[in-house]
């Protein structure tokens, strides 16, 4: 699938949390995507609003069924490095291009990691897991 987006400047940016579970699940689809021998993001449909989460290893972009080709909202530029554990959440900005998508950020916080539980319970893996040694702390 390959799919055009448009976007015009921010009319708002704000910053959020975002919660570990949610950013680690969306970066373990794009992996498995990518290790498949995929392209680089994850198209993650919300069925129950009827718009589509674009996953990149940069942002994710949302896109309303009604307007495909323009993006309504977007998470942006995670900081990664400021976590001390996987488990932590993440801060991220916002930016929304459109006043309908002032109000749907709510929703998606919710509706996203059911659309990608789904997802990922439909992903197989072909190969077993393998466990990486690390070497103890120094003492």
């Amino acid at each position: 699938m390959e799919l055009t987006l448009y976007r015009e400047d921010p009319i708002l940016r704000e910053t959020r949390h975002l919660p570990a579970d949610i950013y680690n699940l969306a970066h373990l689809l794009l992996a498995r995507r990518m290790q498949a021998g995929g392209k680089s993001c994850v198209f993650v449909p919300i069925r129950s609003m009827q718009y589509l989460a674009v996953i990149d290893t940069e942002e994710i972009v949302f896109v309303d069924r009604e307007q495909p080709s323009q993006v309504q909202l977007a998470w942006q530029d995670f900081h990664r490095q400021d976590r001390n554990g996987i488990n932590e959440r993440i801060q991220f900005e916002v930016a929304y291009y459109t006043s309908d998508s002032l109000d749907i950020m709510t929703r998606l916080m919710s509706e996203l990691p059911k659309a990608m539980q789904v997802m990922a319970g439909k992903d197989r893996i072909e190969r077993p897991a393998a466990v990486l040694q690390f070497p103890g702390r120094p003492g």
